[in-house]
């Protein structure tokens, strides 16, 4: 897993879906900005992709990249391609995405009121198998639960019970979104000019702005 001021890794992608097909590894010189997002995801498109294009707007003379990226660990009869090119090419939402967005009235047609103007690539989302889940549950627990040795031993119990449980009921995994240990959507990658990545952030709201200009001066 990549940690902040270590290399970032390239991206594990199924598809671009929009602008030219790159990575990482391919614009060292440039810093880049990258929105991770789930199509079935209300806040991903009410906060995390609107934030995103404001600091497009402020930055359009820098040269800073941004790249979203859709992934997906949940809901993966909604967040897929098929659904990822229908946002990309008109706007198209669904799922609660469609239904949050309708009752705050931020859609027309059932369609974004904005559009996407950066690239934007779909996650590669591959059948799970880990040979030792074991193991698995294992580094799922240190990633989301630093401080579990300091539990009592009935909770470490419970907490590895459903661990477990979760696993073994998993059917898939992104690979960027597990390779960089994300916590959910709307996250967001910040990486320098030279790869070194600087910033891995769940959520929004923030401060991205000024997160960006630390980048944009180094």
């Amino acid at each position: 897993m990549p940690q902040v001021d270590s290399p970032a890794i390239d991206l594990d992608v199924e598809e671009w879906v929009l602008g030219p097909s790159t990575n990482i590894s391919n614009e060292f010189g440039r810093p880049i900005l990258i929105k991770v997002f789930q199509v079935n995801c209300p806040g991903c498109f009410t906060h995390g992709i609107p934030e995103v294009l404001e600091i497009r707007t402020k930055f359009i003379d820098s040269p800073l990249l941004i790249w979203g990226l859709a992934t997906a660990f949940e809901d993966f009869h909604l967040n897929n391609l098929e659904n990822l090119k229908k946002l990309m090419d008109s706007g198209e939402v669904i799922g609660e995405t469609l239904e949050v967005l309708c009752a705050k009235r931020l859609l027309n047609n059932n369609r974004l009121n904005y559009s996407i103007p950066f690239p934007v690539a779909l996650d590669n989302v591959v059948p799970y198998h880990p040979s030792d889940y074991l193991l698995a549950a294992q580094n799922f627990i240190k990633k989301d639960f630093p401080q579990f040795d300091s539990f009592p031993v009935k909770n470490q119990k419970l907490i590895s019970n459903q661990v477990m449980t979760y696993l073994k009921q998993k059917k898939f995994e992104a690979k960027t979104f597990e390779a960089y240990q994300l916590k959910g959507t709307p996250s967001t990658l910040l990486i320098d000019h030279k790869g070194i990545l600087r910033g891995k952030w769940f959520g929004s709201g923030y401060g991205l702005e000024k997160e960006v200009e630390k980048l944009l001066s180094l």
